[in-house]
This record gives C-alpha cells, structure tokens and sequence, in this order.
C-alpha cells in the first residue's frame, strides 16, 4: 500500500466497543496498513460507534460530522449503522463506508476499496448480526498501561425491556477457553498486570459452546497464570450469579474481591415490566458478603422507566439506603427504538426522571464517603496506574475498576512501578477517592 495514506480510528462508548477497535487496528496493522492515533494525519478515519442510549449516538454522529468537515474519507462501524443502516447514509451522505457489530473482520478490505479512487460507497453490515472474535489477531491497544480488557464473549440472550443490544449485537457467542488463557498469558507477558474481563453478560460465558455457564472454570483457568496479578470481572447478571461462582470469586487468590452486578431496581414489579429477573437481592447481597471476604459491590439502577411510581423509586431509595453499595451509578431511562419499553404506557416526564436520579447520586455519594472511611488506616492492595514528572503516584484499589470508579493518590519516596501491585495505607478519603502512603 503506498505509505503516504494512513488511517486513523476514533473509539466512542463502552470496553467491549474498544477491543472491536483494537481488533480492527490489529487486522489492519496486520495487513501493512499504515494507522496513526493522530486523526489530523489521516486520509480516512475509521469511526467505531456508540448507540446504546441517544445521548451515546449523539456524541458518535458529532464526531462522524467533525472529521466530515475536515475533509476525511470517513467509514462508520459499530453499533449506529447496525441500528440506522441506510437511514444513517441518508442522513450523512458524505460517508463512504459502513460496517456492522459483526463485520469488523471486512474493515481491510473496506479500506483498500476505498482507497481505490474508483469505488463508490460501501454497505458491509449484516442484517442479522452474529459476532465472531476474530482469534489470530493481536490487537493493537489504544490505552496501553497496567490493565487490558479482555473480551470473553459477545451478542446477548435476554430481552430487557430497555435494552436495544440483542437487536444490535445478535446472539450469545463465547470464546473458547484456550483462547482466552493464551490472549491472557501473552498480555501478562507483554507487561499487563490486570485483565478485566467483559462481555455483555460475563456469567453467561460458556453456556452456548459448553452447555452450562462456565465463569468459574474460566476463572480458576487464568487464575493459574503467573504473569497476571488481577482478574477483574465486569458485567456480571444477577440470576446467573450462582454458589460455583461465588466460590471462584472466594478461592481464587488473583480475582479481586470486586462484583461488579447492575441490579436495575428493587421493586418486584418494577423488575418485572423490566424483563428482569425478580430476585431477593437483599439475601443476594447478604450472601456474598458472607462467603467473599471484603467483598466490593458495584451496581446500577434505572430510574424513570414506564411505570415507576413514586412508591416504586421509594423502595429503590430505601434499598439503596440499606444495601450500601461501594460503587453506584443511576441513569435516567432512555427511550429506545425496537425495544419493549419503547411501546408502553406510563412514560415518565423528563423532570421526573432527572430529579429521581439526582436524589438517587446524592444519597450514594453520602453512603461513597461513608463506605470509604471504613478503608481510612487500613492497609489495602493497589494497582500502581502512573507516577508523575513530580512523584505523585496515582493507583487503585482492588475495590475500583478502571474507568468508571475511584482513584487512590499515594503519598510515598519510593519508586513504585506502574503495574506492581503495592499495600497502601490509607490516610484519608473524599466521596469517590482514597489518599494512602506506601
């Protein structure tokens, strides 16, 4: 290919859209395709797209119109033309390709034909979706640093009221084991020291290629590899979320003590207009933080959607008031397209909505800062994330996830490692972050 195009990729939205971005980078890389991380350098400008809520295809589309503007050949992949197709071309004419959430493995022969000066627009998405990782590709990571996501599976079974990801992802589909214990050794050997497993439901894994969900056993796989400190699991579902997993959680010394499980709401009938599974999640909680020592719970809810009266977000206000979740986010309900909830009666007003959620963050913020005082003179294991120019060192805690939770900032004159991880003694705390020494 001649050197003087390159290709640039814009990433927007979830983990799991990020390793279909690294994927198609690799893919590309792999085929002696010159990419740079640097849009303003780039011919053509590979969008992976966002389309789970409206304010997710909002910011994907500015980003389609901004490189438009700047004269980029731009192909669109991911989730908003899986959604949109054509409706998408017609609204954004200048785009001169689109892949779907399952044709990622195309994107280099879309780029070479689009770079045939000859070629007209290109459709690659497939109407009915169904995803395969694309096994012999190294990826090649935008964010490169202590901690890698791993992508076990992809596609979703459930039908969530709200939820329009089996429409655009299609159905479950797992890796194999094997793979995914060599993906990990290697990044373990490429200096990664937390992975981070995710999919849109982690219980889930195995249960279409194996028979029965196979977490666990994944789990005290890659618990066995020696050049990984942390197993981190995201995206867990709280009916799948069985005693052969909390087990593994308990007995596997490398997975971090952290349940990551958006429950949704509490009231019965809530979770049931939801499509949700109607469980006990008070008894739930209670048994995971018998049998999983120290145990982090990361969860979140839904407020606002069709139907919730104000006695329903009450018994969620007072669940949350009693559970003291470490980590909560709430999100205003999105009205979706080819979605159950779109359909029913009940829609609640904006301002409800807001001001339900508003009140929901303002308790958890209260109980955050609570919950994070109880770490005050305590010694906790850290993850080392950076040390900067001036000696702060920034880390953390097996109780926080990359990205979405809290930072611990690490008073020390040591030379702590990015990667290692350390035994800090907190000191002090705000709502979302700790302070330690080493």
């Amino acid at each position: 290919m001649d050197k003087k195009h390159k290709i640039a990729l814009i990433n927007h939205g979830c983990a799991k859209n990020l390793v279909d971005s690294e994927l198609m980078l690799g893919l590309l890389a792999g085929s002696g395709i010159d990419i740079t991380l640097d849009e303003t350098k780039a011919d053509i400008v590979i969008i992976n797209t966002c389309s789970f809520i409206h304010d997710a295809e909002k910011e994907s589309v500015q980003s389609i119109l901004q490189m438009i503007e700047e004269g980029k050949k731009v192909i669109i992949t991911g989730c908003l033309p899986q959604k949109h197709n054509e409706e998408l071309k017609k609204a954004i004419p200048e785009t001169v390709a689109m892949l779907g959430t399952s044709d990622i493995s195309k994107i280099v022969d879309v780029v070479r034909k689009v770079l045939d000066k000859d070629c007209e627009y290109i459709n690659e998405v497939s109407k009915d979706p169904v995803y395969t990782y694309p096994e012999d590709v190294e990826r090649q990571q935008i964010t490169v640093g202590s901690s890698s996501y791993v992508k076990i599976a992809d596609g979703c079974n459930y039908k969530c009221g709200y939820c329009v990801i089996p429409h655009l992802r299609g159905p479950y589909r797992s890796r194999p084991i094997e793979k995914i214990v060599d993906e990990v050794r290697h990044l373990g050997q490429k200096g990664v020291s937390e992975v981070v497993l995710i999919a849109q439901d982690t219980t889930g894994y195995g249960i279409d290629m194996y028979g029965k969900p196979s977490l666990a056993s994944l789990l005290k796989k890659l618990n066995k590899i020696e050049e990984i400190n942390w197993i981190r699991v995201m995206y867990t579902y709280p009916s799948m979320f069985d005693d052969e997993l909390i087990d593994a959680y308990a007995q596997c010394d490398k997975v971090v003590k952290y349940v990551d499980i958006p429950l949704q709401h509490s009231h019965p009938e809530m979770l049931k207009a939801m499509r949700r599974p109607v469980i006990d999640y008070r008894a739930f909680l209670k048994k995971l933080r018998e049998r999983i020592k120290n145990v982090a719970v990361r969860t979140t809810f839904i407020v606002g959607y069709p139907g919730e009266t104000q006695e329903m977000f009450d018994d969620l206000y007072e669940f949350v008031k009693e559970a003291e979740f470490n980590k909560m986010g709430a999100f205003e309900f999105s009205r979706e397209k080819n979605t159950y909830a779109d359909t029913l009666p009940d829609q609640i007003p904006a301002r409800i909505k807001k001001q339900r959620k508003n009140k929901l963050m303002k308790l958890q913020q209260k109980i955050s800062f609570e919950v994070n005082q109880k770490f005050v003179g305590k010694t906790i294991p850290c993850i080392i994330e950076a040390v900067s120019a001036d000696g702060q060192v920034i880390a953390r805690s097996y109780a926080d996830a990359p990205e979405v939770d809290g930072l611990v900032y690490i008073t020390t004159d040591k030379n702590p490692v990015p990667g290692d991880i350390e035994q800090v003694k907190i000191v002090d705390c705000d709502e979302y972050d700790l302070y330690g020494e080493l």
